[in-house]
């Protein structure tokens, strides 16, 4: 059972007297942070706010650690670090506690006190050269930090620079959190291959507004440290914007890293999520629309989605007098959203899925930092950034269940270890490495392939690559490949002029090896590796001559469209790369069949780049799709996406084909609604049903054999996908769908669709806002900026924001009535509506056994 209460009610401190004629309750004092009266907690639990932080003297604080006495450490964002004890049990912080620490060093974002030091990662706002890893310690032993050490100077911009510290299990290294805007150094040891690779077939659009377009991979890295600073090795890589990372009581790594707003709705958008850190990893972040599916071959899964927000501090609640399921959470932070939530993993092969569950929320709460302090077994954590208010907090738990330390390893070792023995062969050559990784390269488990393959990677190709063209079976024939690929090929975004050229021979045997494999014979997950390697040799490599061309489209081409979306987009991107005659009419096929406009835009990005195989007829088509989806709403960057898709399309016609296409191409789109666009197929219905809950009381007795293709364009028609993610496609703004079956028997989901304010999510719960001068605003508040509030007043339209003035505000408060808006059935037949609700339940997946017939 959770306490719900009522979002806070802002006010600006020009306008906050007491008893001014505002509601009660409103009044608050001046630099004050969220009372606590707003912030929802479990049932017995209790927060504490112990310090507001004066921001004209001490900033706005980002960060927070333990000294060796336990003490605490806060750091402003842009100034200095300030040290306090942790105040007694219903005490505030006392400010005479509170000492500025004389190490000249400032923009702390990450600390860790080990082997005698304060280690902290700075990434400076103003001054990059200042930025890195850096060792402070007490240089005559008067318990003060004033010697400053650079350890490693890392080139940083922004907020995805230099983040965590974080000491490893065995307590004899370090590792260091850094996002995509800081530079890579030079490495000592790169446990996945540092021969960086884009390795998009067709060309990635940068972002359409401009964000990081110039950066490229390997973005995000993790580094293992030696504790004197002078050993780095790459532990893992591809992230966006990393700021912390905690290892579980397995010795394991876990992240929490940013989504793309911009990317909201469109097929390359991936939520913020919970990522397992293993050696040899990349998670695939890149530039623009570039980011991996988290499926490839080559690419990991993350461990939880979590949805959008603004990743900042993570840690699992070991040490806490909290019951058993939260000592083992792993609690993470949003600054944006203001939610703190445990996340609940479970071992999964060698490694990890999970739950996540809303702990602790408030509106504003732009979430920073947390520790769980070992002395009274409290979790404090940081409110600020950015300059806006910040604060200091202290939750405890005042309940009835036991507390007493619980024993937070996991079942998986098995798994774990065989995976980790292969990850003792990353970055390090062995005379056991090929043949154990060969064992290993076709294993069910991704992380264990993955392992195997970067294990491989790291040997000398020499060794290696004729057993990898003599091999027989084909899904170790198919990674060894990839492997190889990997190893001898060269991205052209990575090229120097130092390299050698492309070797053809190379090239040509590694295409020969993949042509003569049996497509029709291999899994679903061999299929995609093969064509996902095709893809990795093709842009490393470049195209072959037509009579191999000739061979692997003769290959793919049969399998064109297949079963699933995944095998769909990567057969798609192949065949129109080799300009296959049959992919115009195939993929115009798929795109007009597609339900959801994340799908169409996979299917149109790829035929901007398609020459041949069209008649009028199919470009008409195409060009047709441009004006339906001209009503497509995403993130900031999704008008622009769709202008250089469509551009880009444009340019591949010859003159006589602009003439003659002339009247498409110069036609307006009709303007309709996000809402108008999503339920366009029901738009031909006439017949209206006001549907209750009651006269579908049937539905739990009718679940099983249902259509679920009907189910899923009912999710489609009656607009699901405008705002809530299911199965990695969607909009961000509404609560993800996939594991509903976990959480609502059928009648109480038809209840929370019918009647969508009866109880609303607490993950998005609305505000509503009202100014000095009368005017009200209702949507959810998702970013925060010094005094600028941002609002996201349509959940199907991710990018329809406001920016208020807080000064302007006279309160903020809960909505009673929920963005989803009523009737989305009405359209719907009985019958359709049970198919809507049987896949919603699957999670989409008819072999579901509750649901089979």
């Amino acid at each position: 059972m959770r306490k719900h209460v009522k979002p806070s009610e802002l006010l600006s401190p020009s306008r906050q007297k007491k008893n001014n004629g505002l509601p009660e309750g409103l009044a608050v004092n001046e630099n004050r942070a969220t009372p606590v009266d707003k912030i929802t907690v479990p049932e017995g639990f209790q927060v504490e706010l112990l310090y507001s932080v004066p921001g004209d003297t001490q900033g706005s604080w980002v960060n927070l650690g333990l000294d060796g006495k336990n003490r605490l450490i806060a750091s402003d964002q842009f100034g200095p670090l300030y040290r306090f004890p942790a105040p007694a049990p219903g005490k505030p912080l006392d400010p005479a506690d509170i000492e500025e620490i004389p190490a000249k060093i400032r923009a702390v974002n990450g600390m860790l006190w080990a082997f005698d030091s304060l280690y902290v990662g700075v990434n400076d706002y103003e001054d990059s050269s200042k930025s890195g890893l850096y060792r402070l310690t007490d240089s005559n032993g008067d318990d003060q930090l004033d010697r400053v050490q650079l350890l490693r100077h890392i080139s940083a911009r922004g907020d995805h620079g230099v983040h965590a510290v974080k000491l490893a299990p065995d307590g004899k290294s370090i590792f260091l959190i850094c996002g995509n805007n800081a530079e890579p150094v030079l490495a000592d040891v790169y446990r996945i291959s540092n021969n960086w690779g884009e390795d998009h077939l067709l060309p990635r659009m940068p972002d359409g507004r401009g964000h990081n377009r110039h950066r490229l991979a390997p973005g995000g890295i993790i580094y293992k440290v030696s504790p004197d600073g002078n050993h780095w090795e790459v532990y893992s890589s591809g992230y966006r914007n990393i700021f912390d990372a905690d290892f579980n009581a397995d010795g394991e790594l876990f992240t929490y890293d940013a989504d793309m707003e911009y990317d909201f709705n469109t097929p390359w958008y991936r939520p913020t999520r919970v990522n397992h850190v293993v050696s040899g990893s990349d998670y695939g972040w890149r530039n623009g629309t570039g980011k991996w599916a988290d499926w490839y071959a080559d690419s990991l899964p993350a461990s939880v989605d979590i949805g959008p927000g603004s990743p900042t501090g993570i840690s699992f609640g070991y040490g806490a007098k909290f019951p058993a399921k939260y000592q083992k959470a792993l609690f993470i932070q949003d600054w944006s959203w203001g939610k703190l939530y445990a996340v609940h993993l479970e071992p999964k092969g060698s490694s990890y899925t999970g739950e996540k569950e809303n702990f602790l929320s408030g509106v504003p709460l732009p979430l920073t930092d947390l520790v769980i302090h070992l002395d009274d077994g409290a979790m404090y954590f940081t409110i600020g950034g950015r300059r806006v208010q910040s604060g200091l907090y202290r939750v405890t738990y005042t309940g009835d269940e036991d507390t007493s330390p619980v024993f937070a390893g996991t079942d998986g070792q098995r798994a774990r270890a065989l995976r980790r023995s292969l990850e003792s062969y990353h970055g390090r050559m062995g005379n056991e490495a090929i043949p154990l990784a060969w064992d290993h390269l076709d294993h069910d488990d991704p992380f264990i392939r993955n392992a195997a393959r970067a294990a491989l990677e790291s040997q000398p190709p020499s060794k290696w690559s004729d057993r990898a063209f003599r091999e027989k079976r084909h899904g170790h024939k198919i990674q060894s490949l990839l492997a190889l690929t990997r190893v001898w090929g060269t991205d052209p975004f990575h090229r120097e002029e130092s390299d050698p050229p492309v070797n053809p021979a190379q090239r040509d045997r590694i295409l020969t090896a993949l042509a003569e494999i049996d497509y029709g014979t291999l899994s679903e997950r061999n299929r995609q590796a093969l064509v996902r390697t095709y893809h990795v040799a093709l842009n490393r490599f470049g195209r072959p001559e037509d009579d191999l061309v000739s061979k692997i489209v003769n290959q793919l081409d049969p399998h064109f469209p297949a079963r699933t979306q995944e095998s769909n987009r990567l057969l798609c991107e192949a065949l129109v790369y080799l300009q296959a005659p049959s992919a115009a009419r195939k993929t115009i096929g798929l795109l007009n069949a597609a339900i959801t406009q994340e799908e169409q835009m996979e299917y149109a990005r790829s035929l901007r780049m398609l020459r041949n195989g069209w008649d009028k007829a199919l470009r008409t088509e195409y060009f047709e799709w441009f004006l339906k989806a001209a009503n497509y709403r995403g993130g900031a960057s999704f008008i622009q996406f769709m202008t250089r898709i469509r551009a880009d399309a444009v340019a591949t016609l010859s003159e006589r084909e602009k003439i003659d296409l002339a009247e498409i191409l110069t036609r307006k789109p009709e303007a309709k609604s996000p809402l108008e666009a999503a339920t366009a197929t029901l738009a031909g219905r006439t017949t209206s049903t006001n549907w209750t809950v009651d006269a579908l009381s049937g539905v739990s007795d009718r679940m099983r054999g249902r259509d679920f293709e009907r189910g899923r364009k009912m999710f489609a028609a009656t607009a699901c996908f405008s705002c809530h993610r299911f199965n990695n496609e969607g909009g961000a703004n509404g609560p993800d769908l996939t594991s509903s079956g976990h959480r609502y028997a059928p009648r109480d989901l038809l209840d929370q669709i019918i009647n969508p304010s009866k109880e609303i999510n607490e993950q998005f719960v609305p505000v509503q806002v009202t100014e000095l001068d009368g005017r009200t605003h209702h949507g959810i508040i998702v970013n925060l900026s010094r005094d600028t509030i941002r609002i996201n007043t349509d959940l199907a339209n991710p990018d329809q924001r406001i920016g208020l003035d807080r000064k302007q505000i006279k309160s903020i408060s809960p909505s009673p009535v929920s963005p989803m808006p009523p009737g989305l059935l009405n359209l719907l037949e009985k019958e359709e509506i049970f198919d809507l609700v049987a896949y919603i339940l699957s999670g989409g997946n008819p072999e579901d056994e509750r649901f089979k017939d």
